[in-house]
């Protein structure tokens, strides 16, 4: 038990720093990171939106975002974290405006209704199998490596659910941004907004941000400034405090 909340085995209960919530993490899964923080931060939102989550995970993106939107609905492959996503969002008091669907959104087509959103976010596995150390942890495992979903399955998935004009939002490794593009462009949407994150200013960008639009026209391309993670003595820069205390 933690502040009144009933943990199980290898979980923790962290605050978010966000509206006094809180969130159930298993320590044996993947517990968030940075990542699904940015990502929380990059879409410009609408009051009236409904939003997918695209492998929710535990929840986070939704709990630090449905102040701004009209509805969420987050799937999640993993029955572990499906069920931690579910408890969060009842711990949290937002069921009126949060859903959680266990289900595989590679069959996207037996799970929702096409064009029926105005938002998806994705922060999906970054490593194609065969690149990188795997973890021995399955749950981290999937949500790093792309064990269970490719980039294609996720733009796929992103585009069915989108409305005509629908936006993506996505957090992925910038050494794949050609392979994004592609797909992307393969999937009828195009990139308007891109914003490279780097560690520290003087290293190249490890990571992007990304706002394509489905049914745009190719161009117009907005590149941002670098977000900058890291000041030179380790340090979390101004940005990075700011997006955290929002």
């Amino acid at each position: 038990m933690s502040d009144g909340v009933s943990l199980r085995d290898g979980e923790r209960l962290d605050d978010l720093m966000r509206s006094g919530r809180v969130i159930i993490q298993n320590e044996n899964e993947f517990c968030f990171s940075m990542d699904s923080v940015l990502i929380a931060h990059f879409p410009r939102f609408k009051r009236n939106a409904r939003v997918m989550d695209l492998g929710t995970g535990t929840g986070v993106i939704p709990l630090l975002i449905v102040d701004a939107v009209k509805e969420i609905c987050a799937v999640e492959l993993n029955s572990q974290m499906a069920d931690i996503a579910r408890r969060n969002v009842e711990l949290n008091g937002l069921t009126e405006k949060i859903s959680v669907v266990e289900g595989d959104y590679r069959k996207h087509r037996e799970l929702f209704k096409p064009e029926s959103f105005d938002l998806a976010i994705a922060n999906p596995p970054y490593m194609p199998i065969g690149n990188g150390a795997v973890n021995k942890i399955s749950g981290i495992a999937r949500a790093r490596h792309e064990f269970t979903a490719t980039l294609d399955d996720v733009v796929t998935a992103a585009r069915f659910v989108l409305k005509f004009r629908g936006v993506f939002c996505m957090i992925h490794l910038a050494s794949r941004l050609c392979e994004i593009v592609d797909v992307l462009h393969r999937r009828q949407m195009e990139m308007k907004r891109l914003r490279p994150i780097q560690p520290k200013a003087d290293r190249d960008a490890n990571l992007i941000m990304l706002e394509a639009v489905v049914g745009a026209n190719a161009g117009n391309l907005q590149i941002m400034p670098p977000l900058v993670v890291h000041n030179a003595d380790g340090s979390y820069t101004d940005e990075i405090y700011r997006i955290y205390n929002e």
